[in-house]
């Protein structure tokens, strides 16, 4: 046993002695991710546990176990922070996930490839565009003066204030992020499909099945996997869907209620009054339960579609 095992070292080290420049370039990469991937998680876990000052720094400031968290907890708006937060990214994810689909259907089925392309081209556009110019796209057709209310007034209608009555502002949002994201969403399950083979099709047509037949019975299954990974991925990002940069954009006091998530509520403690740790022990606190999210999900596809990340 001794002897196999020198034998296998001193393979191994021959190997190593062989392939070296390519460990070395490896090197390169891997500093990378050490130093820009888990430098910041291991700051960011400190953090969460320490009282941040700027004359202690991260090292030096008094460590505070779980006073951060405490506090977190303990605020009077964490109930209303944690329904919207909810509301916010579920409606985000369901609303975005389907629509996705069914576009990437639409634009594989198409006949001609360069209408294929031009309607792939107008629809990935908005992706590009900042919250802020998707902001103004939306206050310029529903302000108060906004190309809705100009019509409503013009056929003897009162004018809406839809940009601050709370009750439009989930519409606005979600609404606003599907136009923005829905072409770029379609790009994963374009790519799944290209991989169905056609002669599928093919014979399905000869059988006399459908277009909804084939969508069912070849499409859905072809591409079901990776339904399955953007989904469970799409669920570990549970708390930061809900796309602070743009609420911060679309609320204010008027829709408070409704528009206040642990995203916002961290930018006023963490940025506005300097609360550091504050704001990573609630990125610490999102990032744990998107890890059990994840987890359960992938069991879940696993034991029910029989499909999953791992």
């Amino acid at each position: 046993m001794i002897c196999q095992s020198t034998v296998k070292r001193n393979r191994t080290l021959c190997r190593m002695k062989d392939y070296r420049w390519i460990y070395l370039i490896l090197m390169v990469p891997i500093a990378n991710m050490l130093l820009f991937r888990y430098y910041p998680m291991l700051v960011q876990l400190l953090l969460s546990f320490k009282n941040y000052t700027i004359k202690g720094g991260i090292w030096g400031s008094v460590w505070v176990g779980l006073e951060n968290f405490q506090k977190l907890f303990a605020s009077g708006q964490f109930g209303t922070l944690l329904v919207n937060t909810l509301r916010i990214s579920l409606l985000q994810i369901v609303i975005n996930f389907v629509p996705s689909v069914l576009l990437a259907i639409f634009l594989f089925d198409l006949a001609y490839s360069k209408m294929r392309s031009i309607a792939q081209s107008i629809l990935y556009i908005p992706h590009f565009f900042s919250w802020v110019v998707v902001y103004n796209i939306v206050s310029v057709i529903f302000s108060n003066t906004g190309y809705i209310n100009l019509i409503r007034e013009s056929v003897g209608l009162p004018s809406v204030s839809y940009m601050m009555d709370s009750s439009f502002f989930l519409p606005l949002l979600v609404g606003s992020n599907l136009w923005k994201s829905i072409g770029w969403g379609t790009i994963l399950y374009l790519a799944a499909l290209t991989s169905i083979d056609t002669e599928l099709f093919d014979v399905a047509k000869i059988d006399g099945a459908g277009p909804l037949q084939r969508i069912r019975y070849i499409t859905l299954p072809g591409i079901l996997p990776v339904m399955v990974f953007t989904m469970t991925m799409s669920l570990g990002r549970v708390f930061s869907a809900a796309n602070t940069e743009q609420i911060l954009l679309f609320y204010g006091p008027a829709n408070y209620s409704v528009s206040d998530v642990i995203g916002t509520w961290v930018y006023r403690q963490g940025l506005g009054q300097l609360q550091y740790s504050l704001g990573a022990a609630v990125s610490l606190f999102e990032s744990a339960i998107g890890l059990c999210l994840v987890v359960l999900s992938n069991k879940a596809a696993n034991k029910f579609a029989h499909v999953g990340i791992w």
